[in-house]
């Protein structure tokens, strides 16, 4: 057998090795640095999606690379290096990788950020609200009516009566995100006023009762730009693994079948 490395007194070979990836739990990680690769390769050769970098980008990355391993000096650079096991022309594609992949994230997505954005934003708008729940249905009734009467603030019967995190506030929670939200809340907080009470309504095993606080819109700005860039990275890799995956069992399926054929 060939082979592939050696770690202390034990040697690996090329077989064994994808067996160690499998064991450990490392082949989709693999997998998906392969697909990423593959991928930044074509748009390099490629004249519609050409991904570049400049001498000045490659010298920040690894300026930036370096102040994140904390490699100060030549000294540091050779002996994370050997550690790694790595040779210069391997550190200078690691140092620029991840460059590489923002590039490639903004070329194959970019213009599609405006069209993602408004098809998400209602789950992307965030909200303040006040929140009580219990699970006696009476009391929520005597609060909400209490509340209603200015009897007490909603504040101070949070602190008193609710059974979440929330008391802790005075019922006050966010900003939180829509999509966090259970489907019910996110229906009664959209349809609803800064300051309304809104009535004690059933949620799993809860009578909660809420008001909207404040009502923030999403925005399409930098690090919203950042976000989606990478929600329509990480969907399209997970396709593509899905893909590989279907493709290897359609082969072992057709393998076996040609293995039980010539039996």
């Amino acid at each position: 057998m060939t082979e592939a490395l050696q770690i202390g007194n034990r040697k690996i070979t090329a077989s064994e090795l994808i067996s160690l990836l499998a064991s450990y739990q490392m082949l989709p990680q693999l997998q998906r640095e392969l697909i990423v690769d593959e991928a930044i390769d074509q748009s390099s050769r490629s004249t519609d999606v050409a991904i570049e970098l400049t001498a000045e980008e490659v010298a920040q990355a690894k300026q930036q690379f370096y102040a994140e391993k904390q490699l100060k000096n030549e000294e540091d650079i050779q002996a994370w290096m050997a550690r790694q096991g790595l040779s210069y022309q391997q550190l200078e594609a690691i140092t620029t990788r991840k460059l590489k992949i923002e590039k490639f994230k903004q070329a194959t997505w970019g213009n599609k950020l405006e069209a993602y954005f408004f098809q998400s934003k209602s789950k992307l708008d965030r909200v303040i609200y006040s929140l009580l729940r219990t699970q006696d249905v009476g009391i929520a009734q005597e609060l909400y009516f209490r509340i209603q009467a200015k009897e007490n603030s909603f504040a101070d019967l949070a602190r008193e009566y609710s059974l979440g995190p929330e008391a802790q506030t005075g019922g006050l929670v966010g900003p939180v995100e829509l999509n966090a939200l259970h489907p019910v809340m996110v229906q009664m907080l959209s349809s609803s006023q800064p300051g309304q009470i809104l009535p004690p309504t059933r949620i799993a095993e809860w009578f909660v009762i809420l008001r909207l606080e404040k009502f923030i819109p999403a925005q399409l700005d930098e690090s919203m730009k950042a976000r989606l860039l990478n929600e329509l990275f990480e969907a399209w890799l997970q396709e593509q693994q899905k893909q590989m995956m279907s493709a290897r069992l359609e082969q072992a399926a057709t393998e076996t079948h040609s293995e039980v054929e010539n039996h």
